[in-house]
């Protein structure tokens, strides 16, 4: 089966993509080198082999590629005049990602380097936290997987937990909507998906790489 077609979204001086397809640094640089330009800082996410002395297997990630899209357009386009960049590139890839495969690429160029380097870091932070991106982390030890929101220090929930929230909290959106409120109502058969985080405490000795959200499950992606 052939996979989505990439989305993305550019203009001089910025390029934002979400794709299926390995990510190429070659390519993602290309869309920010400028004669004027002084230093290109390219910064490489990869899938690493271990989580908390656990073997992972790999990410797999998924987003709401719409609103993804629009976030990390505005991200670059507020770093780029925050440190009058010549361009910047930020490339997210969807579906699986293996071991030592870049799951997200970010090329910075500008007239020195520390803009650059700044631009770049601040960059990754902002696509951590906005990005509506979520990533199922599978273990080779373990028949499920974990669901993280795309940032660090996030605690994740186990996909079972995860279903049962969403269909609790979409039923309770459904009961708050129904009784004596006049609106249009929801085509029969029609799955709706809460727009809030779905987020539980964390547990003693618990660490992920940030809080959990809504992982969209049925997203396009």
């Amino acid at each position: 089966m052939a996979s989505p077609s990439p989305a993305s979204r550019s203009e001089p001086g910025i390029h934002v993509s979400l794709t299926h397809e390995t990510l190429n640094p070659i390519a993602t640089m290309a869309h920010v080198r400028s004669p004027s330009a002084g230093a290109i800082v390219l910064f490489a996410g990869t899938t690493r082999d271990t989580f908390s002395s656990r073997p992972v297997l790999d990410l797999q990630y998924q987003a709401y590629v719409p609103l993804a899209l629009t976030t990390l357009y505005d991200i670059a386009a507020a770093l780029k005049r925050k440190h009058s960049l010549h361009g910047i590139a930020v490339v997210h890839r969807l579906g699986g990602v293996p071991i030592g495969e870049e799951s997200i690429l970010i090329a910075v160029s500008s007239a020195h380097r520390q803009a650059a380097w700044r631009a770049g870091e601040e960059c990754l932070e902002e696509v951590k936290a906005r990005a509506e991106i979520w990533k199922l982390e599978r273990f080779v030890d373990d028949e499920g997987g974990v669901w993280r929101a795309n940032r660090d220090g996030a605690i994740g929930v186990r996909e079972a937990e995860e279903k049962r929230a969403v269909e609790e909290q979409t039923k309770q959106k459904g009961n708050e909507k129904g009784d004596g409120v006049e609106g249009e109502e929801e085509r029969e058969g029609e799955e709706t998906m809460p727009q809030g985080p779905i987020i539980r405490p964390r547990r003693p000795g618990e660490v992920g790489h940030g809080a959990v959200v809504n992982s969209q499950p049925n997203a396009p992606l």
